[in-house]
């Protein structure tokens, strides 16, 4: 059948068609009863506003982007972090009856074409999760008037507000979990150190090793499975003494956790290991592995409610640090 227009919603209304369009587009000047029968007629008729016509009116279109600076094989490999803030800024804009668009942004193609995107008003404003270097898109965004919020704190000298957990902090305390269990050489599998979450999670590991007169040894992954493993036989070979590795992923304590068997090291016994993020597989590891959880969905929720208030023109934080949690498990 042919769709419904809007001069059939006023004619069945009793109303003009300026009416059903001021309905439509949420005017405050429509009194409340020719409001009720306008909604009425377009319930009985199953009318559905031309979103392009309404956004012309309203000069929104209550559409928001998730953008991810990674590779398509990264977010479509990794099935705990990307699918948990992608869950969680779902949940928080499907509650505002708002759309998510999701841009995987892996190369400076991308980059450009998400910033022509953007530029046309095809989005009322952007998260920006999962950030490397001094990434320049947050603050390219931000000087076109569009809303922009990160997940993470942006490195360089962008100045745009940003919801992180609190990686300084959940560092430390696993590190301070593996000195009270008696552990004397600590090492550590730090994250890529052109990230937030892998500078701030060595920080931590290295501000509570310095409190307890401990050297550091530090190998660096890339969150990966495989960076772990690599990561984990390189300390060995420098060390092969230590008795205890805090590793920032728990992806990449999973690749550990394989290398450590292959060398025939007893886990906790020779060898304690926390990891970092309580994901899933964190609980079906050989032994459940012990680790710092971190609100990946609540993160995800928060940097839609952050960015819905300052796209609304509220005053938010500069900055939101949600908490982290030790969970302690048979790796240590």
């Amino acid at each position: 059948m042919p769709r419904p227009t809007l001069e059939q919603v006023a004619q069945r209304a009793g109303v003009s068609r300026a009416t059903v369009s001021r309905v439509v587009n949420d005017s405050p000047t429509v009194a409340e009863s020719i409001r009720t029968a306008v909604r009425r007629a377009i319930d009985e008729l199953g009318y559905v506003p031309n979103q392009a016509a309404r956004s012309l009116v309203t000069q929104r279109t209550d559409s928001y982007a998730l953008i991810l600076p990674e590779s398509p094989s990264r977010v479509f490999s990794d099935d705990q972090f990307f699918p948990g803030i992608i869950r969680g800024v779902s949940q928080e804009l499907d509650s505002a009856d708002k759309q998510l668009v999701l841009m995987v942004a892996g190369s400076q193609a991308s980059h450009d074409r998400i910033e022509r995107y953007a530029l046309a008003r095809h989005i009322d404003g952007v998260l920006i999760a999962s950030m490397h270097g001094a990434d320049p898109l947050p603050g390219t965004l931000a000087r076109m008037g569009i809303p922009v919020l990160c997940g993470g704190r942006p490195l360089g000298q962008v100045r745009v507000p940003y919801v992180e957990v609190d990686n300084v902090n959940g560092g430390r305390m696993a590190v301070r979990h593996l000195l009270e269990t008696g552990r004397t050489r600590i090492a550590t599998i730090a994250g890529p150190q052109d990230m937030v979450a892998g500078i701030d999670r060595l920080t931590g590991y290295r501000e509570e090793l310095r409190g307890s007169d401990r050297r550091s040894i530090v190998a660096v992954g890339d969150f990966t499975r495989d960076s772990g493993a690599v990561a984990m036989r390189q300390l060995l070979e420098d060390d092969p003494d230590l008795d205890a590795v805090f590793v920032a992923s728990d992806l990449m304590a999973h690749g550990a956790l394989q290398a450590l068997q292959s060398a025939g090291r007893r886990v906790p016994d020779d060898v304690a290991v926390i990891g970092f993020d309580d994901i899933a597989l964190a609980r079906y590891t050989e032994p459940p592995l012990s680790t710092v959880r971190q609100p990946i969905v609540g993160q995800g929720r928060e940097m839609a409610r952050q960015l819905l208030r300052l796209a609304a023109g509220e005053d938010i934080a500069d900055s939101v640090i949600l908490p982290t949690e030790l969970v302690i498990r048979g790796t240590t």
